[in-house]
């Protein structure tokens, strides 16, 4: 791909999954040139589920489009001349191996700096470049039950549960493509070191705060029920749930006037703040008992009608057929021999750039593009 904001800037990526290649892949779609170099087996998320378009998996695919890829044995003299090469015309080099593994195949600053002393070089790991716990195994899932999130998440008296999605992976790849840009910016080169570990624990803020400053340990609540502010939770509905998130006090009194409750906008109760907070129990069950008594839509339309924040509980079914996702322009359609390839499209907008998006590359797609055969050397 060429064109975009990252024009002109060369990126290695030696990784696998997830948080490495979604980090490299916004850089991509921002018109990044990514090389993905891959052992001779490929990266591992090429098969992980059974769902192919023609020979592009979907699982793959959603974290891999607008890239080259080339195959090296990075654990042999070949191997690592090539990569010294590549090395010596990019910007930049990400992985997201095992620190043990990282330094074995020589992929640190202090490594590759001998090639490109201006190359930013970034790692992603679990628990960071070094320390005792650097080389300790993670995945999305270890990490959030390490960091307190599924301890977080769920109904009181529910085992923990994680999130959703992957949570970690992505927060980590997006926070690495941060990281490595403002070290391009600098103009110097060096070590990037972000961590799965830091980057989940970073998202509680004021969660964490509230605990290292009062001592104040989060608990879990009903209905996914914010700390601080309330109502605002998902309610059952008369036909299903909704998502009431009533802010401020500007919002209860508007909220009030909409169900006819004028009597509690300015009961001392409920009239503030701190004080719905305090009497939380009592007013989530008045507001449980009315949200029963009309359907979602109805609540949906006569609340917006005050700017009341509402909204339906969607699955990601219907998000993705919805309007919000129509008019946003947010699924990418790549055209293949055997029918389209949907995925996602990049969430970051400009108005001097448009997203373009290109297939995922095969395996070794770009070998005789990138690397020359005769001399034995990478193409810089």
């Amino acid at each position: 791909m060429t064109g975009g904001p990252l024009s002109g800037i060369r990126i290695i990526e030696i990784c696998h999954v997830l948080a490495g290649p979604y980090c490299s892949m916004i850089l991509a779609d921002l018109g990044a040139d990514v090389i993905k170099v891959e052992p001779p087996e490929g990266d591992m998320a090429r098969n992980v589920t059974k769902q192919f378009t023609g020979p592009y998996n979907d699982y793959f695919a959603s974290l891999n489009r607008n890239k080259r890829s080339i195959v090296l044995d990075l654990g042999t003299d070949d191997g690592q001349d090539h990569l010294a090469t590549l090395v010596k015309g990019a910007q930049a080099l990400i992985t997201n191996m095992r620190p043990a593994t990282i330094r074995r195949f020589g992929l640190t600053y202090d490594d590759l700096k001998q090639h490109n002393d201006r190359l930013v070089c970034l790692a992603l790991t679990g628990f960071g470049l070094d320390g005792p716990y650097a080389d300790k195994p993670a995945y999305d899932y270890i990490v959030q039950a390490l960091t307190g999130v599924m301890t977080l998440t769920g109904d009181p008296g529910m085992p923990p549960i994680k999130a959703g999605y992957s949570a970690v992976d992505n927060s980590t790849g997006i926070m690495g493509a941060v990281g490595l840009l403002a070290r391009i910016i600098e103009g110097k080169g060096g070590q990037v070191d972000v961590s799965m570990f830091d980057t989940m624990l970073a998202q509680l803020n004021y969660l964490a705060s509230a605990y290292l400053n009062h001592g104040l340990a989060p608990v879990r609540r009903a209905g996914s029920a914010h700390p601080y502010m309330v109502p605002a939770q998902v309610f059952a509905s008369r036909d299903g749930f909704v998502m009431l998130f009533v802010s401020t006090d500007k919002f209860w009194r508007r909220f009030c006037e909409v169900v006819g409750w004028s009597e509690r906008a300015d009961d001392p109760r409920y009239a503030t703040m701190d004080a719905r907070m305090r009497h939380r129990d009592e007013i989530v069950a008045e507001v449980a008992e009315l949200m029963k008594t009309r359907t979602t839509a109805e609540w949906i339309e006569a609340l917006s009608a005050r700017d009341i924040v509402v909204s339906g509980v969607e699955t990601l079914e219907q998000a993705l057929e919805g309007d919000i996702v129509s008019t946003r322009d947010m699924i990418a359609v790549i055209p293949t021999p055997d029918g389209p390839l949907r995925m996602i499209g990049n969430p970051i907008r400009m108005p001097d750039h448009t997203p373009r998006y290109g297939l995922p590359p095969l395996l070794g797609e770009h070998n005789e593009e990138l690397l020359t055969p005769a001399s034995g050397s990478a193409k810089a």
